[in-house]
């Protein structure tokens, strides 16, 4: 914090940001001393960022002779500290949290983020300010390996030695694996390779960076990593409130969903795109390579993809299916997100001056198109699922594209069947018969007199539905023509025991109705297969 004079110039008395900073430096810096590092004057209140961020702004927008004229009539101390102050430069992902979800003071703050996010970043510019306020601190600094640690947290780019501000002198001593602060404040190196390593030193702080690739087992089938933390939290108990910071990518593990759920756990979440500091060329190339791809939804925009045990569908098993069932030819679904192609708004009618892309032809290239409908129960209840699949020459079932949308009226979603029927030449409609099976083909038909409605009869789980999907899809019998991000995350939460994901697997379940009445009329059918 900045401490301020109690009467300072109103920024509306001046007619320019210029004259209005001149005011401010004269009234800012007119009673001594001001103190290395700190702003501090000894009378006065408290500045908040937001007034500081204020001052910054109208800095910024300065010609560069004015920033001159105003960096000159700074004290050289107060223009070291405008260069190092970290709460300043902090965008909105990497400032600290006030409390846990639960209202209470969080123990653990785990910012679990996209690459380049800025996650080092904000630990080491935590444990600096930890040891910069407490002499006596003593830290713990944990990753998957020692090598790690040195390289990443301690002399890494955005590591504990290239933050030290002017004047600060902190000392790595690789010999005995301690960081030495100017305060006086220790930071220890371990490795959760070795858990044991933890047991006994007791620490006020700890910084765990990418605990989601800690390693998993031991020799003997024990979990290094869940030992690691529990070692290093009963060790975390000096000082009146000892605090951890997590930094991590988001990668499916035990240990960090176990975090992530504790009480007092502050959860941070973010993607590439919120760091303004990185360079513009590189987040439209990550963008361009990995944009709609699993990498690029856990790397760059930080999800977390779970892994269910005894799921049906897993992540692996979907990216060997993902292909292009023409190949040189692009239309809505075909190699890319069918999504795009279609608003995603309650309302759903195709743009009049920008007619939709030519659909894949069914004559030649598909033998038979299908539309999967899952409709919700109400307007406001979960979304319906809406997904084409096709049935190519060589018998092998694709998704096309997921055309689901939220918060549509019967009348609505009944029309955007019926519109993306006709844009892709599907011959059958098919939906669930047991709940309001017969209401569902009136209000299609009421959109489209002419729209063909099968209705299937649910069977006992969901699990004995999409079971012979699942292995149609491990034996290549079933593909992905393209990414679909939200289908994908449904499908793998379908387990033994039931849906494991939130809210209804509606993508999911129109993607089965597809595809089993696409493989039954296939069985029904005599051919001569192509070798």
């Amino acid at each position: 914090m900045i401490a301020r004079p109690s009467t300072l110039p109103a920024r509306a008395r001046f007619p320019t940001d210029f004259e209005w900073l001149l005011a401010w430096i004269e009234a800012r810096f007119g009673e001594p001393p001001v103190e290395y590092k700190s702003f501090v004057i000894r009378s006065g209140r408290t500045w908040s960022r937001a007034e500081m961020l204020e001052v910054l702004d109208a800095l910024n927008h300065l010609t560069r002779e004015q920033r001159l004229v105003v960096f000159r009539s700074l004290p050289e101390p107060a223009v070291r500290a405008l260069a190092d102050e970290w709460w300043w430069q902090a965008h909105g992902g990497q400032e600290e949290p006030e409390a846990a979800p639960n209202g209470e003071p969080w123990r653990v703050w785990a910012i679990v983020a996209a690459r380049g996010f800025g996650k080092t970043r904000a630990g080491a510019e935590w444990v600096w300010a930890r040891a910069r306020e407490d002499g006596r601190a003593r830290i713990a600094l944990v990753a998957a390996t020692i090598d790690e640690v040195v390289r990443v947290m301690i002399e890494g780019e955005s590591g504990l030695l290239e933050l030290a501000r002017s004047g600060e002198a902190p000392r790595w001593i690789p010999s005995r694996r301690v960081l030495l602060f100017p305060s006086g404040a220790e930071a220890h190196v371990y490795s959760a390779e070795r858990p044991e390593a933890l047991r006994g030193p007791q620490h006020h702080y700890a910084w765990c960076d990418e605990l989601a690739k800690w390693p998993r087992l031991t020799g003997t089938g024990q979990a290094k990593a869940g030992a690691a933390w529990d070692n290093l939290m009963l060790g975390l108990r000096l000082g009146e409130r000892p605090r951890t910071i997590v930094t991590t990518t988001p990668r499916p593990g035990p240990l960090l969903k176990r975090v992530m759920a504790l009480p007092r756990c502050a959860v941070t979440k973010g993607r590439t795109d919120e760091n303004p500091h990185l360079p513009h060329d590189f987040r439209q190339a990550m963008r361009e390579m990995y944009g709609d791809t699993r990498l690029g939804r856990q790397e760059l925009e930080g999800l977390l993809l779970e892994e269910y045990e005894g799921a049906l569908w897993t992540r692996e098993l979907l990216e060997k299916a993902r292909g292009n069932p023409l190949p040189g030819r692009e239309g809505p679904g075909v190699g890319r997100r069918a999504q795009r192609d279609f608003p995603s708004d309650s309302e759903f009618s195709p743009p009049s001056a920008d007619p939709p892309p030519t659909p894949p032809f069914q004559g030649g290239e598909f033998r038979r198109i299908l539309i999967g409908l899952d409709p919700p129960a109400s307007t406001h209840g979960d979304s319906c699922g809406i997904i084409v699949c096709a049935l190519d020459e060589e018998g092998t079932a694709w998704v096309l594209a997921d055309l689901t949308a939220h918060g549509l009226s019967p009348e609505a979603w009944a029309s955007r069947v019926a519109e993306t029927a006709t844009l892709y030449g599907a011959t059958l409609i098919v939906a669930e018969k047991n709940n309001g099976g017969e209401m569902i083909a009136a209000v299609l038909r009421a959109a489209d007199h002419d729209l063909p409605v099968k209705l299937r009869h649910a069977g006992p789980s969901k699990a004995a539905r999409a079971e012979p999907i699942a292995l149609r899809f491990e034996t290549g019998r079933a593909r992905l023509a393209g990414h679909f991000p939200e289908l994908e995350d449904q499908l793998c939460a379908l387990t033994w025991t039931g849906y494991q994901g939130p809210g209804s697997p509606d993508r999911a379940d129109a993607m089965v109705w597809a595809m089993t009445e696409l493989f039954e009329t296939e069985r029904a059918e005599p051919r001569v297969r192509r070798l």
